[in-house]
């Protein structure tokens, strides 16, 4: 197996050293506790009216994707699929959805000479399946002195589409620039003309604020789910089917938490790591962005455990270890060797042995399957990030301010998306995902790098000013700063350049030829997703009693009423 160290540069060297004073982050506790242990304490109820509707309803919708595509079907079919995917129910459907989308590749609807909405839904749908279809089938909608006809600002729910569109393109698609700048105008002026708690400006402003490309399944599909049943031309079986469906998930979702919250309790973490952030349950929400159907249940409890243990990590480094600490620290996970316990200060052995124990039952069970060579590119992953964390350290106790060409070099690695793509394809069945998929994701390719700069720089915008304060090695606003001679508003601008460039690079990855199946490559797209959502204005996850547990809470507790 190639090394997945080869991204990172050679470690800075360790000079003039002293020992620091512990930081003081002062996280606030955790938000839930317990609270999801009750749901293992009640054997499950069996619903097994629901689950008989759920099946009944289910091949009713199969039914209504198979048929044959034709002019007068097209609108309706592609409009389902649409709903579909936007209430989370798409994995039922796949084979369908796909069948349906290679058909359209060959059909022409009528409607796709004049309706601004059609041919900008097609276009997303066919984007988001992998077709590499051309954008230029929007310049039909241009006048001759190349601007978008005034016609289409009295079309709503076009330009609406039209924006969805956009945020499929991908490098050197001007048109979709153009169309992203008209239509995020046009539908601002919308909402300043009309009546907020109309249903259509209610869906504007969700849009400018959340297009779908960049939402997790999950939290967009309990919006939909209230947007989709006030609209009149809903179909009553998918919407009672979606209701149903989101419930389900609900209570499997709950009886893994329950299993992992027994899991987290052993550790005890807010008495013997009181220094980091307990984030169990949000450490499951990120799982959930990542995967959330039941055939992964498996790949996310894995991946959920070592996303906790890998934030307990980061937070010794950053807010606790000394620098001598965490130098015994890391020689500990390189050699990864349980006799490398007794060498490490008190407060860090119970981490490293759940780190050890963690992998070692992953390998067992795996072991099973014939796959346990699975569990060594996890673990060459987790050395990986934690060389980085230690590259960070030496950084900042020598107060050493790298370029920021050298800053990346360590923090698209320290970010974690590397270890936790890498991760997100351990657990998965052993048809799902083969060696060459691990070859692939360890090789660091283009969209997983575009997924890290959008962590890392979105993550350094929102966080920075706060790191700085209770004491942290200089983020990558500090470190452009003092090397471009920029001012803070200039180094924003620059970031979101590169993290609208790397939206474009993550796009263009996921469009056919595919190097390894669509329902890997996408992983690291969800992933992006998650830091879109919860580091957009502030890092909900660091302060998760906010916006993230009314999210959880909206996910994870309340039901979906029928």
């Amino acid at each position: 197996m190639e090394s997945c160290l080869s991204f990172s540069s050679p470690p800075p060297t360790k000079k003039n050293i002293q020992e620091p004073v512990r930081p003081n982050a002062k996280f606030h506790k955790s938000v839930w506790g317990n609270h999801f242990l009750k749901y293992a304490s009640n054997p499950e109820q069996i619903d097994y009216d629901a689950d008989e509707q759920h099946e009944q309803l289910k091949e009713e919708l199969r039914k209504k994707l198979v048929v044959n595509v034709t002019n007068e079907r097209v609108e309706e079919q592609l409009k389902l699929i649409d709903a579909i995917q936007r209430l989370g129910v798409a994995y039922h459907f796949q084979r369908e959805i796909d069948a349906v989308l290679n058909n359209l590749l060959l059909f022409r609807s009528n409607k796709d000479n004049d309706d601004i909405y059609m041919v900008s839904l097609r276009f997303r749908l066919l984007r988001q399946q992998g077709h590499d279809v051309s954008c230029s089938v929007f310049e039909k909608f241009k006048n001759i002195d190349g601007r978008f006809k005034d016609s289409l600002r009295d079309d709503v729910r076009g330009l609406l589409s039209l924006y969805e569109a956009t945020h499929m393109r991908v490098h050197k698609e001007d048109i979709l620039e153009e169309a992203l700048e008209f239509t995020i105008y046009e539908l601002e002026q919308v909402v300043k003309l009309s009546s907020n708690d109309t249903l259509l400006a209610s869906e504007v402003i969700h849009a400018l604020n959340m297009p779908i490309r960049k939402g997790l399944t999950r939290i967009e599909a309990r919006h939909f789910i209230s947007v989709y049943q006030h609209d009149k031309s809903h179909d009553e079986t998918l919407l009672k089917f979606s209701k149903i469906d989101f419930n389900m998930l609900q209570k499997l979702h709950q009886r893994e938490l329950a299993d992992l919250t027994i899991w987290w309790e052993k550790l005890n973490v807010a008495e013997k790591m009181p220094y980091a952030r307990d984030r169990f349950v949000e450490c499951y929400f990120w799982g959930l962005g990542v995967y959330f159907e039941p055939q992964y249940s498996r790949a996310r409890k894995m991946f959920v455990k070592v996303i906790n243990l890998t934030s307990l990590i980061d937070d010794t480094y950053d807010s606790y270890g000394t620098f001598d600490e965490l130098d015994l620290f890391t020689d500990a996970v390189k050699r990864w060797n349980v006799n490398e316990t007794d060498k490490l200060p008190e407060y860090m052995r119970p981490l490293f042995m759940e780190l050890l124990n963690v992998y070692n039952a992953m390998e067992e069970e795996l072991k099973e399957e014939g796959v346990s060579y699975r569990v060594e590119y996890a673990k060459q992953s987790m050395i990986q990030i934690v060389t980085a964390y230690n590259d960070e350290a030496i950084w900042y106790h020598n107060g050493y301010v790298p370029t920021f060409d050298e800053y990346l070099k360590v923090a698209l690695i320290s970010c974690g998306y590397m270890l936790l793509s890498t991760i997100s394809f351990v657990g998965m069945g052993v048809t799902t995902v083969t060696k060459p998929a691990f070859d692939w994701v360890t090789n660091n390719p283009l969209i997983l790098i575009a997924s890290c700069t959008i962590n890392r720089l979105a993550d350094d915008k929102v966080g920075h000013e706060l790191e700085q304060e209770r004491g942290h090695v200089a983020s990558g606003v500090e470190c452009y700063m003092k090397h471009n001679n920029a001012t803070k508003q200039e180094v924003v601008i620059e970031f979101n350049k590169r993290i609208s460039n790397a939206w474009k690079d993550i796009n263009q990855e996921c469009l056919h030829p595919l190097p390894v199946p669509l329902h890997l490559v996408v992983r690291p797209l969800y992933l992006a997703c998650f830091m879109n959502v919860f580091y957009k204005d502030e890092d909900w996850y660091t302060h998760s009693n906010t916006q993230m547990k009314e999210c959880i809470n909206s996910l994870l507790v309340e039901s979906v009423p029928y």
